[in-house]
Formats: structure tokens, C-alpha cells, sequence
């Protein structure tokens, strides 16, 4: 293509064919010296930066450690974030947990106080029926109790444990041991080994001596 504005030894535009001619003709070792002059260029060792003196070295560094620590910063609160976040979400599943045991719960109990009243208002009740409707209500919530690992005190007979029994009264008994369980006011429970309520009972205690009566003699006047 012409170089524009180039205007040649003869008035002609400049091309780049031409002017490599004529650089040729009138000037042989001119393209020697432009490619060693581009070699040189090439080859040159890059100008050296401006040496720092030790006070801009060290505000250098302190830039770059401000850098550092603001990154470290940032990293931080993202991670504090996080744990932040996984702190609410623990307390609300743990909250969902107990609510949803809660449901399941009293949807079991509603289903046993639905029974208790089918057989509380069914015509024509005699007292066998109901018996039998309360006996089979009570079948049912042991069931319920044993399924959530809720297991009865067998108190009746056994020798008194402060661990299971809680005494109301002590009564006098010839055919029991003394501190033997011999009533039971409500049963107690543990759930999963635990003691969830103790049994209210009546121990046995020895009669108490009667003390001999002292004769009394009676001096006759005579």
C-alpha cells in the first residue's frame, strides 16, 4: 500500500516496495543497520525502577500487610457468618424436633381420651361394660407407655427402696416384714431405666408391745 503523505524523490507517492528499493540502491548496508539496531532494541536490559529508599520500602510493606490483614479481616466475618448461621439452624431443628415428638404425643393421647369418651357415653352402660371399657382403655395406655420405654414400679411385696418408693403412712401388720410395701397410693415409673416418678406406697411396721398391766392389790379393811 503508499505510505501517505510520502512524497518520493521524483514526486511520486511512497510505497513500501519502493522505498525498500530505493533504500537498497542508494543505501545497502542501511537494512543491516535497522535489523542490528532492532536486535540491540530487543535484547537492550529493561530499564531499572526507581530504587526505593528504606522508608518507601517499609511503607511498601505496610501497605502490603494492611492488604493481608483486610483480607484476613473479610475471611473472618464470612466465617463467623457461617457459624452464626449454623448456630440458628441447630436451635431451630432442635426445636422442630421437640415440637414434632410433642405432636406425636398427644396425638396418641387424644386417640386414648377418644376412647374414654366413646365408652363414658354409650347407651345403655351397665357397670361390666363400662369395667370393661375402662380395662380396655388402661390396656391401651400401657401400650402407649411401654412404647416410649415407660415401664411400671412393681412395689407391691418388695421391701421398701428410698431409691423407687416415697412412704405416705407406715401401718402395724403381724403377716409382713417390717418396711414391706402392703398398699400402693399411685404406681411409680421410670423411663429408659430412670426414675420418672416414685410410688407413693404404705410400708409395714412391727405391732407395738402391750405392756403388762400391773395387779393392783387391794388391801381389805378389816
Amino acid at each position: 500500500g503508499e505510505i501517505q503523505n510520502g512524497i518520493g524523490k521524483f514526486g511520486k507517492p511512497i510505497t513500501v516496495g519502493s522505498f525498500k528499493e530505493f533504500a537498497n540502491a542508494e543505501y545497502p548496508n542501511l537494512v543491516n543497520v535497522i535489523d542490528k539496531v532492532a536486535v540491540d532494541l530487543e535484547f537492550a536490559p529493561a530499564k531499572k525502577e526507581k530504587e526505593l529508599s528504606p522508608l518507601e520500602e517499609l511503607q511498601e510493606q505496610l501497605k502490603q500487610k494492611d492488604a493481608e490483614l483486610i483480607e484476613q479481616k473479610n475471611d473472618f466475618l464470612r466465617e463467623k457468618a457461617d457459624l452464626e448461621n449454623f448456630r440458628k439452624r441447630l436451635i431451630k431443628d432442635k426445636a422442630d424436633a421437640v415440637q414434632f415428638a410433642n405432636e406425636r404425643l398427644l396425638k396418641e393421647l387424644v386417640q386414648i381420651g377418644d376412647n374414654l369418651d366413646r365408652a363414658l357415653s354409650a347407651p345403655n352402660t351397665t357397670l361390666e361394660t363400662l369395667k370393661e371399657g375402662v380395662e380396655m382403655i388402661q390396656k391401651q395406655f400401657n401400650t402407649f407407655l411401654k412404647s416410649q420405654k415407660v415401664e411400671a414400679i412393681e412395689a407391691m411385696g418388695k421391701p421398701f427402696d428410698p431409691s423407687l418408693h416415697e412412704v405416705m403412712t407406715q401401718l402395724e401388720s403381724e403377716e409382713h416384714d417390717e418396711n414391706t410395701v402392703i398398699q400402693e397410693y399411685s404406681k411409680g415409673f421410670t423411663l429408659n431405666g430412670r426414675i420418672l416418678r416414685s410410688a407413693k406406697v404404705v410400708t409395714s411396721k412391727k405391732p407395738a408391745k402391750e405392756t403388762p398391766k400391773q395387779e393392783e392389790s387391794v388391801e381389805s379393811e378389816k
